[in-house]
């Protein structure tokens, strides 16, 4: 199948050579030369773009020679002939051996729940991001181009997300400790593996797949790392919250725009799978849309905070200055954007308020502050007793 599947791609870069007239019809094993190399220019590798790429040719060019060539051959030579040699002493049936030889803990894995779980994420990154890259939502092709990619990290990171939760659903005490609550995991029940994925450099796997495609970037590592923060943050203050502790406005804060840490992981793999540069504009753009939204769509819980924080009376005030703040730098930074592009995002953001059930003149629907739960004890003992 691997060997199918690189024929029907040189076949189409030949033929996307020949429509640019690029072909030279006297000689296939030059077109087939040509072609292997435009397809080795288009592969992912580290921040390289198509720019540079084209740089490097440009500056190493003269200096390959066949003398040069000739060397460069013995080398490879040397080293097919080492690879020989081991091969000798390791027969496949032993090979195979050590291949199944794998420690779970670094193999980046995801279960069917985590793919299910993140489907709607990305569904809606498709529909919302796709047309920053200007790519057609409605083409099945590009679609399926880089879907694998986006949805294997997107449900890598579901399921991450998921043990979270269920850390978080485990009664606490004040000083219980994460290394305690990672043993009671274990205790119901769930696998091991998993339940210290949290503990254990929970990223690596990714990270190591990542890597190995070409894909990785500081930046991309810097996202991932602030999701990693992201589900620490929700352990504390939440652990705060029912333990009657002091909350920091800064964790609050750092959280909630961190929330959406990986729809930012999916762009800029996106940018990397496209080999393009990342667009700093649209990414600040669409860091501001992102928080509005998980505003909108949290601001119970969010509200909740703002009250241990400021207090019953004030923490209404203080979030609406807030998401106000927000709502005007997403204003301005929306008319920075070009005209075609700020309307089909705009659409979209009426599609998903309207999808979500909601009818409103603003494309990211309206929000109002809902009721200040002063004593969360009596409220839930009252919604108890009404049951």
């Amino acid at each position: 199948m691997e060997a199918l599947r690189k024929l029907e791609q040189l076949q189409r870069t030949l033929t996307f050579m020949q429509s640019h007239n690029f072909v030279s019809s006297s000689n296939p094993d030059s077109n087939r030369f040509i072609a292997n190399l435009i397809i080795l220019l288009l592969q992912p590798c580290g921040e390289l773009n198509f720019d540079t790429k084209c740089r490097l040719i440009s500056e190493c060019l003269p200096k390959i020679s066949v003398s040069f060539l000739e060397e460069a051959s013995e080398w490879v030579s040397l080293e097919t002939d080492e690879n020989d040699y081991q091969e000798m002493d390791n027969p496949p049936d032993k090979k195979d051996c050590f291949s199944l030889q794998i420690n779970h803990e670094e193999v980046a894995m995801v279960g069917l729940e985590a793919m299910e779980r993140a489907n709607s994420t990305l569904e809606d990154f498709c529909r919302s991001y796709f047309m920053f890259h200007g790519m057609d939502i409605n083409s099945p092709q590009m679609i399926f181009k880089y879907f694998p990619v986006l949805a294997f990290t997107e449900s890598y990171i579901y399921q991450l997300d998921g043990l979270n939760e269920k850390i978080l659903s485990i009664p606490t005490e004040g000083g219980t400790s994460l290394a305690e609550e990672f043993e009671k995991v274990k205790y119901q029940g769930w696998d091991e593996t998993f339940s210290n994925m949290l503990e254990k450099d929970p990223l690596r796997p990714l990270l190591n797949v990542l890597e190995h495609r070409g894909l990785l970037t500081e930046r991309i590592r810097e996202e991932l790392e602030s999701g990693e923060e992201y589900w620490a943050l929700e352990r504390k203050l939440c652990r705060a919250l029912i333990c009657k502790m002091e909350i920091s406005f800064e964790d609050v804060m750092r959280a909630i725009h961190l929330k959406s840490f990986d729809y930012r992981v999916l762009n800029l793999l996106l940018y990397q799978l496209r080999g393009q540069e990342v667009n700093d504009l649209h990414m600040e753009f669409l860091s501001v849309s992102e928080f509005l939204d998980d505003v909108f769509e949290n601001n119970f819980n969010i509200l909740r905070m703002f009250v241990k924080i400021y207090g019953p009376s004030t923490a209404p005030a203080m979030l609406a200055k807030y998401i106000t703040d927000a709502e005007e730098r997403y204003d301005n930074l929306l008319k920075t954007l070009d005209p075609q592009l700020s309307l089909k995002y705009q659409r979209r953001c009426e599609e998903a308020t309207k999808e979500g059930g909601k009818f409103s003149g603003h494309p990211l629907g309206t929000w109002s502050i809902p009721p200040v739960i002063v004593n969360e004890d009596i409220y839930r003992a009252n919604c108890l007793n009404t049951e």
